[in-house]
């Protein structure tokens, strides 16, 4: 069978689909790309001070974690029709819905994070004259690293994935193909496009984690150490053993 005669048998897998469409797909892959971008940013633009808030003052924190985990239990095509008044029929639309969803995430893994940063070190920076801002910024964000690029990363895979909904407003990315497929039962774009979605989540991941062992050497360098210092006195313990007297 020819490579022209897979779009006539309706093939699921397809090259021919792939090199006449290839600017289909680019497309719709980069669009895919700046609606998830945009929201898992704006996202941690918004969870940032709403973790703060939270950690400030401690009565706030479960309201502002009740409302983040309602706005995610909202299904997708409720949340977006309850937006379409204030923002039409738009990308912003859907990037806004992905920021609501994004919160519960994001504030959570924030706010654990600066929790999780040892009084000790707030104490010697405040000694050394930090002021709130500089303590925040130098001090507490650093250490609290961790937790919050784990949640970045949680967020952008489950981001990728709800982007797709966008099909049904017509910014979907991918999902915009997948949803037009499914339409005209065109079984290779189908495939592709949901092959795509699932590549660009992986490497997103990836990407992330490799960003996060960049910027955080202490952690890995926390879980060699132990290791490193149980086989110096395994080693010791041996030499010590073989020096006792008989």
């Amino acid at each position: 069978m020819s490579k022209r005669d897979c779009l006539v048998a309706n093939d699921w897998i397809c090259g021919e689909y792939v090199r006449s469409r290839s600017q289909e797909l680019i497309d719709a892959t980069v669009e895919h790309v700046a609606i998830t971008a945009s929201s898992v940013a704006i996202g941690v633009a918004v969870a940032l001070p709403l973790a703060l808030l939270a950690r400030r003052w401690r009565f706030l924190a479960a309201p502002i974690l009740g409302v983040t985990t309602v706005l995610y239990s909202i299904p997708s095509l409720a949340m977006f029709s309850l937006l379409l008044p204030f923002f039409g029929l738009s990308a912003s639309l859907v990037v806004t819905g992905l920021v609501l969803y994004s919160l519960t995430i994001l504030v959570r893994n924030i706010l654990a994070g600066l929790q999780a940063v040892p009084d000790e070190a707030r104490e010697a920076a405040k000694g050394m004259g930090y002021g709130p801002l500089r303590l925040l910024w130098e001090v507490e964000l650093p250490l609290a690293l961790p937790a919050l690029l784990a949640g970045v990363r949680i967020t952008t895979v489950s981001t990728v994935a709800l982007t797709t909904v966008g099909a049904i407003v017509d910014y979907g990315g991918l999902g915009t193909l997948i949803l037009d497929g499914l339409d005209t039962q065109f079984k290779a774009q189908v495939l592709t496009a949901s092959a795509l979605c699932v590549a660009l989540a992986i490497a997103a991941d990836l990407l992330l984690l490799a960003l996060q062992r960049l910027l955080t050497p202490w952690t890995r360098a926390h879980r060699i150490r132990p290791g490193r210092f149980a086989r110096k006195a395994g080693a010791a313990n041996s030499v010590a053993k073989v020096a006792e007297p008989v």
